[in-house]
């Protein structure tokens, strides 16, 4: 699926590092900068790949997805917002089947800086009566760092639904979740400080998690760290056998190459004001060990 992207007809240049280019009905801002890969869908300024030069790509992206106006994309990095889950329709907000504006960009040697923004409409405020402004920053290189800001005088909750790709689940392992979880499949709330390990069907809200998680990554001896920044929460979530198969937009073995750890404000909403934003952010590390020469 990765390989697929980069190997999309070019629509238009728009600097050196720089494309747009037409995945089914969505476009995509695609990067290719000796540094580092990438990829944003416009619908949802959804990173769908981030890939540093010669590592193998750090986010899981469904090639069941339908890349159909509207519709969510399964992998990447989706923004949840202004809700979090099914508390409102559609599931997990608006802004992640949203068009969204790219209003800027920039590069260097180390990579490149995007900027994507989206305001209330008519079809938002039928969905959610409020005037907003959110802007999102991207920072791709060897690093990762996203920022969601924003504007206007509400609550919100959040989340960067972040989705790695693995090795294999069995082999992977979550440390820096804190004590404290919500565990939404036993619908109980849990005291335990022991690192997750993945065996059954997971989703978790973390309440007290510390300022980085590490994804462990034993089959392919790597290791994610995950910073968290102006975050209340961190949830995990896999689908495991059965709800994989059930999933439409995800490959019955799917949940296998798979993780999601997210950066999120669910039990302590974002609260933006007229002159203070809200903010929501995220910086990733992908380090291999490699064997040496």
């Amino acid at each position: 699926m990765h390989d697929k992207i980069f190997a999309l007809p070019v629509i238009k240049q728009l600097s050196p590092y720089i494309t747009q280019r037409q995945l089914g009905e969505l476009p995509l801002i695609v990067i290719s900068h000796p540094k580092v890969r990438g990829a944003v869908s416009l619908q949802g300024a959804q990173l769908i790949d981030w890939q540093p030069s010669g590592q193998k790509p750090c986010l899981w992206l469904s090639p069941e997805s339908a890349f159909q106006e509207g519709i969510a994309i399964r992998g990447g990095i989706p923004i949840c917002w202004p809700w979090f889950g099914p508390v409102s329709s559609p599931s997990h907000g608006f802004a992640r089947i949203s068009p969204w504006q790219f209003t800027a960009h920039n590069e260097h040697d180390c990579g490149v800086i995007l900027t994507f923004t989206l305001s209330d409409s008519e079809s938002t405020r039928k969905l959610w009566p409020h005037a907003f402004t959110l802007i999102l920053r991207m920072k791709l290189g060897e690093t990762c760092e996203l920022e969601l800001e924003s504007h206007g005088d509400f609550e919100a909750t959040a989340a960067l639904h972040s989705y790695f790709n693995i090795s294999d689940i069995q082999k992977a392992t979550v440390y820096g979740l804190g004590g404290h979880y919500i565990d939404k499949v036993a619908d109980r709330e849990i005291y335990a400080s022991e690192p997750l390990k993945f065996n059954k069907h997971v989703d978790r809200i973390y309440t007290e998690p510390e300022e980085y998680s590490l994804l462990r990554d034993d089959g392919w001896e790597r290791t994610i760290e995950l910073h968290h920044y102006h975050h209340s929460d961190v949830v995990c979530w896999n689908p495991w056998a059965e709800l994989s198969c059930s999933m439409q937009d995800m490959p019955n073995n799917g949940y296998k190459q798979m993780v999601c750890v997210e950066t999120a404000r669910i039990h302590n909403p974002m609260k933006s004001e007229d002159q203070n934003p809200a903010r929501l952010s995220l910086v990733m590390v992908c380090r291999e060990n490699r064997p040496q020469d």
